[in-house]
């Protein structure tokens, strides 16, 4: 297939299935932002979720059988989302659907899964999926969600940095969790948000925002997504210039896929981010996750081995990786066979638990919440020195615990 159509991974490629030469491929569709507002996490989430395919055929797939996996443009749109998540179903005729980032695709898309009976396994950040507005059908095993990772931060914030906060955020769901639960986290600490600054996800210019925060502010807290990040944090810079501002705290999310050292950043020096994952190989890191960014292809500053210039969104693509081998045990504990087994498979997912750091989870340990379909982890707290991204603090999977909100175990299918 063409690359605007949707690309078809490893088919007829599948050394070592000799005993299962003549079995039916597992499919499983990919539901990719190659463009629209979030293409730069889906290059990145494409390359990872092929390692990762790789690495599972040469262990010999999912029962034996080889793994395919269709990825569809759904051009970051809820609409075009729905609409994919449909054609991987119905066209593609896949077993399983997974790979959506950005909240508003995910919304937009789960109702149509649910409809369709297919499982639908979200890599997104969003509290969507643990607040119990999507279906039984839809699950997020491969990534913590906003709420968990700023509960578990607000303390070290409010300890560390101060607790008179303005924030940056975008102006759809995605950034009303981060404005929701941030503001919740810090009032827990003594502390509070004196600013909300909200930024339409089409602006490609923010300094008409910027005199917006107050003078009183302690802590700026920045979680900016897609195309105009570097503007954003350049334009941050020259607000502030070389004078006097606030401590600075911000979600990678505003520097994905953006090289930390690039001109205009130097202001970003001893400021702090949040990191899923941290993009540059610390000391003591486990034989896991440089085997994890060796198969994806990142050298040590979290950049491509064949091109420095191309920096990932390693804070969030070992989603897909991490995703893709908890749908291959869901689907080998369930004795997956085909579509009437999708179910059983759903069900297989909701009984896991404890997730150890491994190959499959190089990212860290997990604990996986079968009521709510969503998963715990380890946040990372990392400072900006000499260019470098250096992690100071990572939290306990305690520290990002919440009382459920739903138990899907108890929907119907």
């Amino acid at each position: 297939m063409a690359a605007g159509t949707g690309t078809l991974a490893a088919a007829g490629a599948f050394p070592g299935f000799i005993q299962a030469q003549s079995s039916e491929p597992i499919r499983l569709g990919f539901q990719l932002h190659r463009t629209g507002i979030g293409a730069a996490y889906g290059r990145w989430y494409e390359r990872t979720a092929q390692a990762a395919l790789q690495v599972l055929n040469d262990a010999g797939g999912i029962n034996g059988r080889p793994v395919e996996i269709l990825f569809e443009d759904d051009g970051t749109d809820p609409k075009r989302g729905a609409e994919v998540v449909e054609k991987l179903a119905t066209q593609g005729k896949c077993d399983a659907v997974f790979g959506a980032l950005f909240s508003n695709v995910v919304v937009g898309s789960a109702p149509r899964a649910g409809e369709l009976r297919i499982p639908y396994l979200v890599c997104s950040e969003g509290h969507h999926v643990a607040s119990g507005i999507t279906n039984r059908w839809t699950l997020q095993p491969g990534i913590t969600d906003v709420k968990s990772q700023v509960q578990a931060m607000a303390p070290w914030v409010a300890a560390n940095l101060g607790k008179k906060v303005t924030m940056v955020f975008p102006d759809y769901a995605f950034g009303y969790d981060h404005r929701d639960f941030f503001t919740a986290a810090m009032e827990a600490q003594g502390g509070e948000v004196v600013e909300l600054i909200a930024i339409p996800p089409t602006e490609t210019s923010f300094t008409r925002h910027l005199p917006r925060i107050p003078s009183e502010t302690e802590v700026l807290y920045h979680v900016m997504v897609g195309p105009a990040v570097l503007t954003f944090v350049k334009e941050l810079g020259e607000f502030y210039g070389t004078g006097d501002h606030p401590e600075i705290f911000g979600f990678i999310d505003s520097l994905e896929a953006v090289d930390i050292a690039s001109p205009g950043l130097e202001f970003l020096e001893g400021t702090h981010f949040w990191e899923g994952h941290p993009r540059c190989l610390q000391p003591g890191a486990s034989e896991h996750e440089t085997f994890y960014r060796s198969a994806v292809g990142v050298d040590d500053n979290g950049a491509s081995v064949s091109d420095a210039r191309e920096v990932s969104t390693y804070a969030h693509m070992f989603s897909a990786w991490e995703t893709l081998f908890v749908i291959k045990a869901g689907m080998e504990a369930a004795g997956y066979q085909g579509p009437d087994d999708r179910q059983a498979f759903v069900e297989a997912v909701e009984a896991m638990t404890e997730m150890p750091l491994s190959r499959e989870h190089p990212q860290g340990d997990k604990v996986f919440n079968g009521r709510t379909h969503q998963v715990f982890g380890h946040q990372h707290i990392s400072k900006v020195a000499e260019g470098r991204l250096e992690v100071v603090h990572t939290t306990s999977i305690e520290d990002g615990l919440y009382p459920d909100e739903v138990d899907y175990t108890t929907q119907p299918f």
